[in-house]
C-alpha cells in the first residue's frame, strides 16, 4: 500500500509532503510476516513502525501442556536456520533442572552439531546480504555446503531442517561412520569455499558501498536494547555466551571472539564471516578430542538417566524394566522436580535463553523463550530512520531476523 499526504498552500498550489509505504508483510524480503510502515520523503525514511503478530503460534503456552521431550520440536521452529542449537539449549536447560551430568564425549558431539548449525545460520544470513546487494551467485554457491551439513544431520537423526536432534542426556543414537565421513569431507572442502565466498564480497566495491554506513548502531544503544550475538559484537562488545558463561565443555576449546566497531551492515557481515572460521576451528578441535576416546568410552552417546532417556527398542521388547521406563516417558508420567532455572546458549543470531519454572508436575508450569530476534526488531526504526529505502531491506537481512523466533 502506498499513500501520499498533501497540503494545499494559500495560493492554491499543492505541495507533496511524505509518502506512507508498507514494506511487508507481502514483500519477499519480509517473509510474509513482517509489516514495516515507512514514512518516506522521496526515498529517504523519515519514520518507521514495525508490526509483529502475523505468525504467532503460542509456543510458550503449548509447552505448558507437553512433557519435556515433546517440547524439543517446538524449539526447532524458533530459529529454524540453526535448529540444533535450539534443541541442545533446551536439553541443557532440562539437564540443569534435573541435575543431569553429561559425559565429555556427549559434550563434544553436541559442540560439533551446534557449530555446524552456526555455520549454516551464518551462511544463510551473509549470503542473503549478498543477494540484497545484487550478488545472487554467492548464495547459490554456499548453499551446496549447507546441504552437506544437512546430510550429516540426516545420518544422526533422520531430519534436515527441523531436526528434533538429541535427547535429554545426549543423543538418540551414536554417530555412525557415514556421519563422520561426511563431516571429514565438509572439513576438508568448506574452507576453500568459505575463502572464495569471502574474496567475492569482502573487498567488493559495490558490496562495500551498499553495506558500509547502513543500519549502524553504537555499542551503548545496542546494549540498551539488549542486543547479543553478532549484532552486538559488530559494535565492538566482545560478549559471547560460550566464553562468558561456558556450557557443554566450551571451556575446553580455544577460539577468538571477532568484533567490529561501527555496528553497521558491513561489520555484521564481517563478524559473521570471521565466526565461520572460528566455528571450523572448534569443529576440528572437537573432532580430534573425540578420536581420543577408546573402547567402551567411544560408544558413549548419552548420560545414564533412564527416567528421561528412552531405552533401546530391543530392550523394550525383552526387558520389563525397559518397558516400564518407555511407558512412563512416552505417557509423560515422570514428574519433574520443582524448581526454577535459566539457561542460555550462544545461538546463531544471539543469546537464546530458556526460563523454566516447574511446580513438580509432569509439564512446565511456565516456560519463556528469550528470543534475540524479538529484541533486534525493536531497534529497527532507529536503525533505518534517515536512511534510504533500499537500506531498509539490507539492514533487516543483516539483523538475521527469523520469523519463527521473532514472533513465537
Amino acid at each position: 500500500m502506498q499513500e501520499q499526504h498533501h497540503i494545499t498552500l494559500p495560493d492554491g498550489s499543492i505541495e507533496k509532503q511524505t509518502t506512507t509505504l508498507n514494506l511487508g508483510p507481502t514483500h519477499p524480503a519480509t517473509h510474509g510476516v513482517f509489516q514495516n510502515i515507512l514514512e518516506l520523503d522521496g526515498e529517504r525514511i523519515v519514520d518507521a513502525e514495525q508490526t509483529v503478530g502475523y505468525i504467532h503460534r503460542a509456543f510458550e503456552k503449548l509447552a505448558e501442556r507437553r512433557p519435556l521431550y515433546q517440547i524439543t520440536p517446538i524449539t526447532d521452529r524458533l530459529n529454524y536456520c540453526s535448529s540444533p542449537i535450539n534443541n541442545m539449549g533446551w536439553h541443557m536447560t532440562c539437564e540443569k533442572l534435573l541435575k543431569v551430568q553429561t559425559p565429555k564425549r556427549v559434550d563434544y558431539l553436541r559442540i560439533i552439531i551446534m557449530e555446524l548449525a552456526r555455520l549454516t545460520d551464518h551462511m544463510i544470513c551473509n549470503s542473503v546480504i549478498g543477494v540484497d546487494s545484487g550478488a545472487l551467485s554467492v548464495f547459490l554457491y554456499v548453499m551446496q555446503y549447507r546441504e552437506l551439513v544437512y546430510e550429516i544431520y540426516e545420518e544422526i537423526c533422520g531430519s534436515r531442517l527441523t531436526t528434533n536432534i538429541g535427547r535429554i542426556g545426549g543423543f538418540e543414537r551414536n554417530f555412525n561412520n557415514t556421519a563422520f565421513t561426511k563431516l571429514e569431507k565438509f572439513q576438508a572442502e568448506f574452507p576453500r569455499v568459505l575463502k572464495e565466498f569471502e574474496n567475492l564480497l569482502k573487498r567488493n566495491r559495490i558490496f562495500m558501498d551498499r553495506c558500509i554506513g547502513a543500519g549502524g548502531i553504537s555499542a551503548d544503544r545496542a546494549l540498551n536494547y539488549g542486543f547479543t550475538g553478532p549484532n552486538l559484537r559488530a559494535t565492538g562488545v566482545d560478549y559471547d555466551v560460550r566464553v562468558h558463561s561456558p556450557y557443554c565443555s566450551y571451556e575446553d576449546f580455544t577460539f577468538k571472539i571477532p568484533v567490529g566497531s561501527t555496528g553497521d551492515v558491513y561489520d555484521r557481515w564481517l563478524v559473521r564471516n570471521e565466526e565461520m572460521w572460528e566455528s571450523m576451528s572448534i569443529i576440528k578441535q572437537a573432532y580430534e578430542k573425540i578420536q581420543e576416546f577408546k573402547g567402551a568410552e567411544a560408544e558413549v552417546y548419552h548420560a545414564d538417566v533412564p527416567e528421561y532417556y528412552l531405552p533401546d527398542k530391543k530392550d523394550v521388547y525383552t526387558k520389563m524394566e525397559a518397558l516400564i521406563w518407555h511407558f512412563k516417558i512416552i505417557m509423560g508420567e515422570t514428574a519433574i522436580p520443582a524448581g526454577e532455572v535459566y539457561h542460555s546458549v550462544e545461538g546463531g543470531n544471539g543469546e537464546l535463553g530458556f526460563y523454566f519454572i516447574s511446580d513438580g508436575g509432569r509439564t512446565p508450569y511456565r516456560l519463556h523463550f528469550r528470543r534475540p530476534c524479538f529484541i533486534y526488531y525493536q531497534a529497527f526504526t532507529e536503525l533505518v530512520k534517515g536512511s534510504m529505502l533500499a537500506d531498509a531491506v539490507i539492514t533487516m537481512s543483516s539483523l538475521n531476523l527469523i520469523a519463527g523466533e521473532l514472533d513465537a
